[in-house]
């Protein structure tokens, strides 16, 4: 493992250029085939980390943020940041954009018309003083050796090293300049990370490494063996985020659940005893409503989003239910193949470029263990156009199985301290 002091100058070096791309390249290869160790780990992320601007707050609360690896139908940043805001902390949630199968939290926002997530520091700071919140984009002076690095991974196939993902994930989250970060490790078709042995390390790994470099962080392992909420794609996510907030938790029960737990978790780190009371409170009485309006006010968009969302989230010309075949108990979800059918529809991207509908998706997904009957709605597919809709349904029946078992799905599969 190279030393402490060699990892932040070629972080350092990334950055400014002194690392070539083809050594760049290198290292990321070494790390794959030799990993670095805890005290590497620290050290690169570290060193990503002071490759650009490193925010400090002088707030009268703890500043608090949330990362997730990424799954389908997963917005529970839309709730959570606002809640946390609510519960009277400050939350500068620093997030990124879909690629791939899964959704991104900045594209969902922007189904929401006039919000710009992309906001300079000086404006980062007056919403997070104001309301509470904010969630934006980095800009490109938060860790650029990460981008650099990053840019290199995805064309040299070291995507996957357990270290290298450490030290992105974490050198973006705690350049803002954080007092504590909970961590959502996804684990099961619609994650990264498909089993939990992967899952753990990786979360092992995160945590050791936050806490390393100075950061109180902790981890939810959560599960991912279908969609967290019964909606994937933008405008349809932020729909159901409106029902939640606005007091319908059956809406989606895991979403909140999860929401609630992430929430408790955080809060625990910044001393608050009674955080899953807080959070519930949050987003029951409509205080979390009302923090994400106003934060949605502060970030270009409709000053009346808690009072008349429906108006504000555009739909998709072309809807259709994709029907069971037959009688069951939903047994299993692919829900890898499910977020391939929403990029498909246009609602997430295949390279960085792409442009988003923010329209489609899919709604009203079944969740495991319910039993359905031949001819009942599984999903119901949201489309530009009927060809896109009838190819879509055709690839939703063959992600969901039907079965004669119940099966157990526990939300929250470990944590880790």
């Amino acid at each position: 493992m190279p030393e402490a002091g060699a990892l932040r100058a070629f972080a350092i070096g990334l950055s400014t250029g002194a690392v070539s791309d083809a050594q760049a390249g290198a290292f990321a290869m070494a790390v794959c085939l030799n990993g670095l160790g805890e005290e590497g780990r620290v050290a690169l992320t570290t060193g990503m980390r002071d490759s650009g601007d490193v925010l400090a707050w002088d707030l009268p609360g703890p500043v608090l943020d949330k990362h997730s690896t990424g799954g389908v139908g997963d917005c529970v940043s839309l709730i959570l940041a606002p809640a946390l805001a609510a519960c009277g902390v400050y939350v500068p949630m620093i997030s990124g954009r879909g690629l791939g199968h899964t959704g991104g939290t900045l594209d969902k926002l922007e189904a929401i018309p006039g919000v710009k997530t992309d906001v300079d520091e000086a404006r980062l700071r007056t919403i997070v003083g104001q309301v509470g919140c904010a969630i934006v984009g980095a800009t490109g002076q938060i860790a650029p050796a990460d981008k650099r690095l990053y840019a290199i991974r995805d064309i040299s196939a070291t995507v996957s090293s357990v270290d290298l993902i450490t030290a992105s994930i974490l050198s973006k989250k705690l350049a803002a300049g954080l007092d504590g970060l909970i961590l959502d490790v996804k684990c099961g078709s619609g994650a990264f990370m498909k089993t939990p042995a992967e899952a753990e390390a990786l979360a092992r790994a995160l945590v050791t490494t936050a806490n390393g470099a100075g950061c109180a962080t902790r981890a939810l392992v959560s599960d991912m063996s279908q969609p967290l909420a019964p909606a994937l794609g933008n405008a349809l996510e932020v729909a159901v985020c409106m029902k939640v907030m606005a007091g319908d938790r059956a809406a989606a029960s895991r979403l909140y659940d999860l929401t609630v737990a992430l929430g408790a978790e955080v809060l625990h780190i910044a001393g608050h005893q009674a955080g899953e009371t807080q959070m519930r409170a949050a987003i029951d009485t409509g205080a979390a409503l009302d923090k994400f309006s106003q934060m949605i006010r502060a970030m270009g968009g409709p000053p009346d989003m808690a009072e008349d969302w429906r108006a504000h989230l555009r739909a998709a010309p072309v809807g259709i239910d994709v029907m069971a075949p037959a009688d069951g108990v939903v047994s299993a979800i692919d829900g890898e193949a499910l977020g391939k059918v929403v990029v498909a529809l246009g609602g997430g991207r295949r390279v960085e470029s792409d442009r988003i509908d923010p329209r489609v998706g899919l709604s009203d997904v079944v969740s495991l263990g319910d039993p359905v009957m031949t001819g009942q709605r599984l999903a119901r597919v949201n489309a530009a156009d009927d060809a896109a809709a009838e190819r879509a349904a055709q690839d939703v029946l063959a992600a969901i199985t039907l079965g004669r078992a119940n099966p157990d799905s526990p939300l929250i599969l470990k944590r880790i301290p």
